[in-house]
């Protein structure tokens, strides 16, 4: 009988290659592993769904904290590269879940990668288990051939593998229903890894490019209004009140808060090396985050709006009358990096 671990990230394409491995009759373990980093969106479900489809399996989670810059390769010419970012970052997850493969004592790490997934082919998926030594501990039943490797026992070579890469999502749903799981992605653990947002890593690149910065200014990038006004000023605007909660938590002292007096506008943080501005260098970025902020409250272009301000580190609050920019082209010049949903078509199945 084996015991298996499962590289688990709550993807539609995760739970299915977990339930055919879980479901062959030589295997009376399984171990659920899922990671979570500051490129990741928790979900506050993930255990309710583990709970309600593998109610025997051991689950547990890992933090990459001290490692996490590893993650992203960025050219020496400050370019973002996706792809070398997901070989990175699917090398990193493997390294550890092997280390904890061997602590619990499991014959075999599953994993439900698919070629063409995340922009990697299965050339270098293969290479991932190569480079650690375990190719032939590594199952992976949704890739066609990856577990027809001299070693691995018979069952691992599972008949309902991959094998309509253009099809790829149509045959996943189809082995989803097969087995037993819902066809949704309730955790929309596809949307999970931020990075794969267009746009967002060239934020972290940029950021990337500033001496000392921490996860606090790495969390900011989160917000889609988001503008960098060069060298080191930041300006990030939450417009609702689950983003207005989030930026909440990260204000720092000697950052700058700026809210309209109407009720239900947004709330700003601009964040700036304010001892390194002259007095009218300050003004000008208060003036900016004013005029960007009655933009967003919605107020009329040709009208005034109130707009209060104050350092998070001091009591008094002040007052401008700010004019909102006339045309959104204005503010959209601001913003280093626009970020784009995820539509359906670029849904990633791994």
């Amino acid at each position: 009988m084996a015991k298996v671990l499962s590289l688990f990230s709550g993807s539609l394409a995760s739970r299915v290659a977990t339930r055919i491995v879980e479901q062959h009759p030589d295997v009376d373990c399984v171990y659920l592993l899922y990671f979570r980093s500051p490129f990741s969106w928790d979900s506050e479900d993930l255990r309710q769904l583990v709970k309600a489809e593998w109610p025997r399996a051991i689950f547990r989670t890992q933090s990459i904290k001290k490692e996490y810059r590893r993650l992203v390769e960025i050219s020496d010419d400050g370019e973002f590269s996706l792809t070398l970012s997901c070989r990175n970052c699917r090398s990193m997850l493997f390294a550890k879940a092997v280390r904890y493969m061997e602590r619990v004592g499991a014959e075999y790490l599953v994993s439900g990668e698919v070629p063409g997934a995340n922009r990697l082919t299965e050339k270098q998926i293969k290479a991932i288990g190569e480079d650690l030594g375990v190719a032939d501990r590594i199952l992976r039943p949704l890739c066609v051939g990856a577990s027809r490797k001299r070693g691995l026992p018979k069952w691992a070579d599972h008949n309902r593998a991959w094998r309509s890469p253009r099809g790829g999502r149509a045959h996943l749903l189809r082995l989803a229903e097969e087995n037993g799981l819902e066809v949704t992605d309730p955790l929309a653990a596809c949307h999970r890894c931020k990075l794969m947002t267009p746009g967002f890593g060239d934020r972290v690149a940029s950021l990337f490019g500033e001496a000392g910065f921490t996860l606090n200014a790495l969390r900011l990038l989160d917000f889609a209004l988001y503008y960098k006004i060069q060298p080191d000023v930041k300006v990030v605007l939450a417009r609702d009140e689950r983003e207005k909660r989030d930026l909440q938590n990260l204000f720092l002292p000697q950052d700058l808060r700026v809210y309209p007096a109407t009720p239900h506008g947004p709330m700003t943080l601009v964040r700036a090396n304010w001892s390194a501005k002259t007095g009218a260098e300050q003004q000008e970025i208060v003036g900016l985050a004013a005029r960007i902020t009655a933009t967003m409250a919605g107020a009329e272009r040709t009208e005034t709006v109130p707009i209060y301000y104050r350092l998070e580190s001091e009591d008094e609050t002040l007052l401008l009358n700010a004019r909102p920019f006339e045309e959104p082209e204005e503010i959209a010049q601001l913003e280093t990096v626009e970020l784009i949903p995820l539509t359906e078509q670029e849904v990633p199945v791994g």
